[in-house]
């Protein structure tokens, strides 16, 4: 079972993948549903994932990340411990 420090750790992961996502959709000035139609995921789902909600897929981190013309890695930043 997950304690509330594990938890919270991982909500900051969530926030931080999300926020990276929607810096590099706006650099692009796509819209969430653009950003959608060219990962081949729902517009809705993409505004979870920006607001952190998502435990998003490995195949959907790559997904983002040839939309977005970046590196799966530049999404999921580094490791802050």
């Amino acid at each position: 079972m997950m304690g509330d420090a594990q938890r919270e750790s991982t909500n900051v992961y969530r926030a931080a993948f999300g926020q990276r996502v929607h810096a590099a959709r706006m650099a692009l000035g796509l819209s969430q549903e653009a950003l959608a139609a060219k990962a081949g995921l729902h517009r809705t789902y993409i505004g979870s994932v920006e607001r952190g909600e998502r435990n998003i897929s490995l195949d959907n981190i790559h997904a983002l990340a040839r939309a977005l013309g970046v590196e799966a890695s530049d999404l999921l930043g580094a490791d802050e411990r």
